[in-house]
């Protein structure tokens, strides 16, 4: 073998050498771990059942008419709070004296059907219409809910008993003879506080 195969030799069993040595400096043991994670957010779905509230005709001063929908919660998260947004109008047969027949129609806010003689709260659809929503909260929607352990809770209804009267005030309302008025009642359910989870 010549010098030239001799020295090939013993460099590249030097570098083999060198390569398993430096290699196993570097070796170690290891291991690999995955953690995955998902949010998925919840649902509020608030509806009343039936949706037309109160539907009537032929009113006259001294009418009281009682009703009663349910209030469902078709969603995956407690709804906490409710606003009421009210806004109507009013069809005739022209001048009504500058009076507002929302003026004329009182409503009876009921909690259940066992306290149908008290109502809980009494106003008018005039006033309704022009009231904050944290007025009526502070006025019915905290003692409905109160009642109901202060939430309406997923997959759940509860019935609400409103009582309307065309309000007889003693004086002359033929102006209101051939009137109509169009209610429109927006419910909106707001989420429980957020927590710890």
């Amino acid at each position: 073998m010549g010098l030239k195969k001799k020295l090939g030799l013993g460099i590249a069993s030097a570098a083999l050498g060198l390569s398993l040595v430096g290699g196993g400096t570097y070796a170690y043991f290891s291991d690999t771990a995955e953690a995955t994670g998902s949010f998925a957010a919840g649902t509020l779905d608030l509806s009343a059942d039936p949706t037309t509230v109160i539907d009537v005709d032929n009113l006259k001063p001294g009418d009281t008419m009682l009703r009663s929908f349910d209030l469902v919660n078709g969603g995956s998260l407690d709804i906490g709070s409710i606003d009421l947004t009210t806004d109507y109008t009013v069809n005739g047969n022209g001048n009504n004296g500058g009076e507002d027949f929302g003026e004329h129609i009182r409503v009876n806010f009921l909690i259940n059907a066992d306290k149908l003689d008290a109502p809980v709260w009494t106003t008018t659809l005039a006033d309704l219409k022009n009231m904050d929503p944290d007025v009526i909260e502070g006025n019915f929607w905290s003692q409905f809910f109160a009642e109901r352990g202060g939430l309406l809770e997923a997959g759940t209804s509860d019935k609400m008993y409103v009582q309307y009267e065309f309000v007889d005030n003693g004086q002359d309302q033929n102006k209101f003879q051939g009137d109509s008025l169009s209610l429109e009642w927006t419910f909106e359910g707001m989420q429980t506080a957020g927590e710890a989870r």
